[in-house]
């Protein structure tokens, strides 16, 4: 195999990076780095979590045979080997994102189209195929899973940040609308019972859907309560009005209070001593409120 290789002056290594398919490649061409012509044909990529990784692969070309003769046995006139070639340029943002979605599909079994365009900063990408709800997950889970995934595979090796957004059937636009009609329904709701309703964790991006939907309500705000992953949306009553909470107590009666009460007896003692008059109390010892009232006069006159 080696012999083949040195006839034909040229090697292709795989290794997990380029350095080392390149001292691969040195390796078996028996050549100094200076001997010979390197291309980089793919730089590999380490994947995420294991997840899409690749392997570096350079192919190496002997510059000239003459290159490894010795200085004596050189021809004077011979011509000056070319300069080694530059190294290619990493995949462009949507290619690493086409490859590394295709290769998590393959290892799913799915049968999924994977198309995406890249615009400036951002790279869009649209699934299609069959049984799309096991790529969409429950309300949307693997559908976003896959987009932070990706997402962390484009900007690996990006300078500047590239937005990443995946979508199939439609769904993002299905659930926005839905989204709106539940925080609208709910708002009402709100509303009508005076008690603030907490919705089920949702992701930044639906959370901003309900926050911007109800921010101009007269009768409604939102807030965000709990940690990611599980922050969940709050809708609550705005300028409630406070409740007498069961067993927590009356509030205790100041002198003040108690001062204003007895002139007030003093002033009105058909009002006063009817808000004390107690039937059930007071019906043993009086057969009406007017019984009532004559006696309390009379101890006030003493």
């Amino acid at each position: 195999m080696s012999q083949f290789l040195k006839k034909n002056s040229s090697t292709e290594q795989r290794a997990k990076n380029v350095n080392d398919a390149i001292a691969a490649a040195l390796k078996e061409l028996n050549a100094a780095e200076d001997d010979v012509t390197i291309e980089i044909i793919d730089e590999g990529s380490k994947g995420f979590l294991g997840i899409g990784a690749r392997e570096a692969v350079v192919r190496a070309t002997l510059k000239n045979a003459a290159a490894k003769q010795p200085e004596s046995e050189k021809t004077p006139d011979a011509v000056p080997a070319a300069k080694p070639a530059k190294k290619t340029s990493a995949a462009a943002p949507e290619d690493a994102a086409v490859k590394f979605l295709n290769d998590i599909f393959g290892a799913m079994h799915l049968d999924v189209t994977v198309d995406a365009k890249s615009e400036e900063k951002e790279v869009s990408i649209e699934l299609s195929g069959d049984n799309m709800g096991i790529v969409i997950g429950k309300r949307g889970d693997t559908l976003d899973s896959l987009q932070y995934l990706t997402s962390l595979v484009v900007n690996q090796d990006s300078d500047e940040y590239i937005k990443v957004s995946i979508d199939t059937e439609n769904y993002r636009e299905k659930r926005t609308e839905a989204l709106l009609a539940l925080s609208k329904r709910l708002a009402d709701k709100v509303t009508r019972t005076g008690k603030k309703f907490t919705l089920e964790p949702m992701n930044p991006y639906e959370r901003r859907v309900i926050h911007s939907n109800l921010q101009d309500s007269e009768t409604v705000t939102t807030y965000s309560i709990g940690s990611e992953p599980y922050r969940k949306v709050v809708i609550a009553p705005k300028n409630a009005k406070p409740y007498y909470k069961k067993n927590s107590g009356y509030k205790k009666r100041s002198d003040k209070q108690h001062n204003t009460s007895v002139a007030e007896k003093s002033g009105s003692y058909t009002t006063t001593y009817k808000a004390d008059y107690k039937p059930q109390q007071h019906k043993a010892e009086y057969k009406n409120f007017e019984d009532y009232l004559a006696a309390q006069q009379a101890k006030s006159e003493q």
